[in-house]
């Protein structure tokens, strides 16, 4: 069954008025609500985005951007986390029917996303341990974080109430296959992630 597609007005969602005001007033920043806490997210470096596009062909090749499910950036993820919770994961991939499952403020329902992946920026640890018990607690299945900070990936399988009952690490010079429930076998090469995530040096 999909959730109401009806927001509610903003007045009754003081947070969400908030947020939807600093989005306004700082384009380009991210502006998500977590446990009922602001988080607010500068725009993001190129490489990030470098890294985020070469993520995003494994996924496209594998056939998920077509059929049953689709890739997409910055789509909303509303969290059972607090009353006003959402996110903005980098990437996601989610049931083609997504657009029946909007819950409010642009965002989905959890019950439509089979993976969602973060790049961090500068604000590393939100992704590292905040995202991480927000998504486990929406049962979002897989979780994959590009961690810049420490230069390795996680993958985070099985979610059991606010943690991923699966953690691995994964460093350069590693192939990671990404779980089958995602719809389709993706591999991810760690140490190509990690370099298009890093600024490029002059020669």
């Amino acid at each position: 069954m999909s959730a109401a597609s009806v927001e509610r007005p903003h007045d009754e969602r003081p947070l969400i008025a908030e947020a939807n005001r600093l989005m306004d007033r700082l384009p380009g920043y991210r502006v998500e609500i977590i446990g009922g806490q602001l988080l607010v997210t500068p725009p993001p470096d190129g490489p990030h985005a470098r890294a985020l596009t070469k993520l995003m062909r494994p996924f496209i090749t594998a056939g998920l951007d077509d059929g049953e499910t689709e890739v997409l950036q910055g789509i909303g993820l509303w969290l059972p986390t607090d009353t006003e919770d959402y996110s903005l994961p980098d990437l996601a991939v989610v049931d083609a029917d997504f657009d029946d499952h909007l819950v409010e403020n642009n965002s989905y329902d959890p019950v439509c996303f089979r993976l969602v992946l973060e790049v961090t920026s500068s604000n590393w640890k939100n992704d590292l341990k905040t995202k991480v018990a927000a998504y486990a607690e929406a049962k979002i299945p897989v979780y994959v974080i590009v961690d810049r900070k420490h230069q390795r990936l996680h993958v985070l399988t099985d979610p059991v109430e606010n943690e991923y009952a699966g953690h691995r690490f994964h460093s350069p010079g590693q192939q990671v296959t990404l779980p089958d429930s995602i719809g389709a076998k993706v591999t991810l090469d760690v140490a190509e992630i990690l370099r298009a995530g890093q600024p490029r040096k002059a020669d």
